[in-house]
């Protein structure tokens, strides 16, 4: 096998264990209910695994973060924890179907909204089909809430969307390096949430001593470990080895791999509105995400492009310049 075909197979597994991962942050947080952690305990645990892994390189971030727009740091921050409780608590909510669906599939959409109205971008022809397919399957999965619980979990995953949408558009204006990323969003969100924790704001079973190890221990190999650095780095190597376009389209399976998943682990089921839903939103995503950005101003990636410029990813690993940055 020569070494270009090796490369090509390795991005292939890279890309398949990113949409695994990814997977499993929308299941991981939709099982939190069933665990003896709170909402409050597991995004401390996702947030301070990779800021203690990460603890070299907080030094040189710091220096970085000397040359960075406050607005840009403030749009990154806002794909932290702010992010995270919004992702949780739309999962209590709702389904894990609709929760590893709505957030991821509608970014593209509130991406280019933001940058019509922002920047004046313009939006081509089979864009503007993909986005009316992502707008129809949402539309669609409305009709399976048959609850207003559900319907207020639908209003919070869209909450979801639009704040990873905004940190996106943080990551196309900032200097910082996919790691320094990282350490930015996870070093304040950790000390948020062990705040929260502590002061009793929100409840916490690792404040109250009511925790269980094996949890504590699935969810920082799940959400601290899995989502945290190892969906980067997956992500990173499927990027540079099959290209941009390519591995953000194919990282839109992973909402059908959270619903399918979701029916033997949590007893759901893949209703026909959702089944609509599901193809609309993915292949609306897909397709954004292939369409060819020729003129400047176009609203692909949430920013003015440049001629050539590929896509701009839908799923929380986004990247900036072809290279990921922080996940949910």
């Amino acid at each position: 096998m020569n070494s270009q075909l090796r490369t090509r197979v390795m991005g292939v597994g890279a890309l398949a264990a990113t949409i695994v991962l990814w997977s499993s942050f929308a299941l991981s947080a939709k099982g939190i209910g069933a665990s003896s952690l709170t909402t409050v305990d597991v995004a401390l645990i996702r947030f301070l695994t990779p800021a203690v892994l990460l603890i070299p390189w907080v030094p040189r971030t710091v220096r970085a973060l000397r040359r960075e727009r406050p607005g840009a740091v403030l749009l990154l921050l806002i794909g932290g924890l702010p992010h995270y409780l919004l992702f949780a608590f739309g999962a209590h909510l709702t389904t894990a179907g609709l929760t590893g669906l709505l957030v991821p599939g509608t970014v593209p959409l509130f991406i280019t909204a933001i940058a019509v109205l922002a920047w004046r971008s313009r939006i081509r022809g089979r864009q503007l089909l993909a986005l009316g397919a992502i707008v129809t399957g949402v539309a669609a999965s409305a009709f399976q809430a048959t609850t207003a619980t559900t319907i207020a979990g639908i209003g919070v995953l869209l909450a979801g969307g639009l704040a990873w949408a905004l940190f996106t558009i943080g990551l196309r204006r900032t200097q910082l390096d996919p790691i320094g990323v990282v350490v930015l969003i996870c070093a304040p969100s950790a000390l948020a949430a062990a705040g929260l924790a502590v002061s009793g704001l929100m409840p916490s079973s690792l404040a109250d001593g009511t925790a269980k190890l094996p949890d504590v221990l699935m969810f920082t190999a799940l959400q601290g470990v899995g989502t945290g650095l190892l969906s980067t780095l997956c992500y990173a190597y499927a990027v540079r080895a099959l290209g941009s376009s390519i591995s953000a389209a194919t990282g839109a399976m992973s909402p059908v791999l959270t619903a399918v998943v979701a029916v033997p682990l949590f007893g759901e089921h893949i209703t026909p509105a959702l089944a609509v839903a599901l193809t609309l939103i993915v292949v609306g995503v897909i397709a954004f995400n292939l369409t060819p950005t020729r003129a400047r101003g176009n609203a692909a990636g949430g920013r003015l492009q440049p001629a050539g410029a590929d896509a701009g990813p839908p799923h929380p690993a986004h990247e900036r310049d072809g290279q990921p940055a922080g996940v949910g």
